[in-house]
C-alpha cells in the first residue's frame, strides 16, 4: 500500500519581534506534500526558529523522515556516535551545553538546520533561548559592521570548557560527562570562518561566532577577547532573543545559520533529554565571496557539502 501526502494550511503565530514563530496545523510526518513543506522552510527562514506543540506521535523514525523533507540528513556529530545513524541525544546525565553557541561551527560545512524534539523533561526549568545573528549584524553601528565584515575567526571543537562554567563540585568533574567530552575531543577540527557569513538562501548578513571561537585571525589572545565579547553581546542581547518553554510533544527547528541558541541550565540534577537530527549545509562564504577554511580535521564522514 503506497502512503498518501498529506497537505496541511499551516498556521504561523509569531512569538516574538526579533524570531521565533509557533506552527500549528500540522502533524509532523514523513508524508508531508511539498507545498506544506515549502511553506514550513518558509516560516523558518523568515523566523529562524519554530516550534510545533503536541507532536506526541513523533519517535525517530519519524523525526527523521520529516527531516529528509527539508533537506540532506547528516551522521549525529563529528566526534560523538550518538545513535550511529542520524540521532544525537541531549542528555543532561552527560552534560550541559550551558553556554551560547551555533552548532558544530567547528567544521567547514556547518550545518544549516537543526530539528529538537522533547523525550524528557524536568519538573521545572529546561528552557531554551534563540539569539538572531541576522537581527545582531543589522543592528550594529556601521563602523562595526564594516570591521566585522573584515575579520576570520578560528572555530574549534577543542574549546575551554572551563570558560563558561563556575565551578560548583570539589575533586573534578562527574565520571559520565568527562567521557562525554573524551568523546567530543578525540578528533581535532579547527576551521576559519568569515565572522559574518551571507546566507545562502536569503542573501542576508549574519554575525558566525560562538562559544566554539578560539581566537581571531590576526589578532593576540587580548583583543581577540575584546572583540569577540563586544559582537557576542550584542548577539545575546535579551532584546534579540526569544527564550522556549519546552512541553512534552515539543519540536524545535531553527536556522542554525542565521541563529544562536542556549540550553538554559536551571533544573538542579532533574533528568532532560531530547533528541537533535542536523541538516546538511554550505560552507560559509564571507561578503567578500571567500570561503571558509578548514585547518584541521576532515568532515566528509559527518556530512556532504549541502548545494
Amino acid at each position: 500500500m503506497t502512503s498518501q501526502l498529506v497537505h496541511t494550511t499551516i498556521q504561523v503565530h509569531q512569538v516574538s519581534s526579533s524570531l521565533g514563530a509557533e506552527i500549528a496545523g500540522v502533524r509532523i510526518s514523513g508524508d508531508l506534500d511539498p507545498t506544506t513543506v515549502t511553506d514550513i522552510r518558509h516560516a523558518l527562514l523568515r523566523h529562524k526558529v519554530i516550534f510545533f506543540r503536541d507532536q506526541h506521535h513523533v519517535d525517530d523514525a519519524t523525526q527523521r523522515a520529516f527531516a529528509s523533507l527539508l533537506g540532506t540528513v547528516t551522521k549525529p556529530h563529528p566526534t560523538v556516535a550518538g545513535d550511529g545513524d542520524a540521532v544525537l541525544p541531549i542528555d543532561s546525565e552527560y552534560g550541559k551545553a550551558n553556554s551560547w553557541h551555533t552548532d558544530v561551527t567547528f567544521i567547514d560545512r556547518i550545518p544549516a538546520i537543526s530539528i529538537l524534539r522533547a523525550i524528557t523533561l524536568p519538573p521545572y526549568g529546561g528552557t531554551t533561548s534563540w539569539a538572531n545573528t541576522v537581527r545582531a549584524y543589522e543592528k550594529l553601528h556601521p563602523s562595526l559592521k564594516a570591521l566585522a565584515d573584515k575579520f576570520w575567526a578560528v572555530h574549534s571543537n577543542l574549546y575551554d570548557y572551563a570558560a563558561e562554567r563556575d565551578e560548583k563540585r570539589i575533586g573534578g568533574i562527574d565520571v559520565k560527562e568527562q567521557a562525554r567530552r573524551d568523546e567530543f575531543r578525540h578528533l581535532e577540527f579547527e576551521t576559519e570562518h568569515p565572522v559574518v557569513r551571507v546566507h545562502p538562501e536569503t542573501g542576508d548578513r549574519s554575525l558566525v561566532l560562538g562559544h566554539f571561537v578560539r581566537r581571531f585571525v590576526g589578532l593576540n589572545s587580548h583583543d581577540s577577547q575584546d572583540l569577540f565579547h563586544l559582537l557576542q553581546r550584542h548577539i545575546t542581547r535579551l532584546d534579540n532573543t526569544v527564550r522556549w518553554n519546552w512541553r512534552p510533544g515539543d519540536i524545535a527547528i531553527w536556522d542554525n545559520r542565521a541563529t544562536q541558541h542556549y540550553g538554559v541550565d536551571d533544573y538542579d540534577s532533574h533528568p532532560r533529554l531530547l533528541h537533535r537530527i542536523t541538516l546538511a549545509g554550505d560552507i560559509p562564504v564571507s561578503v567578500d565571496g571567500i570561503r571558509s577554511t578548514p585547518r584541521r580535521g576532515d568532515a566528509a564522514h559527518f556530512s556532504p557539502v549541502a548545494t
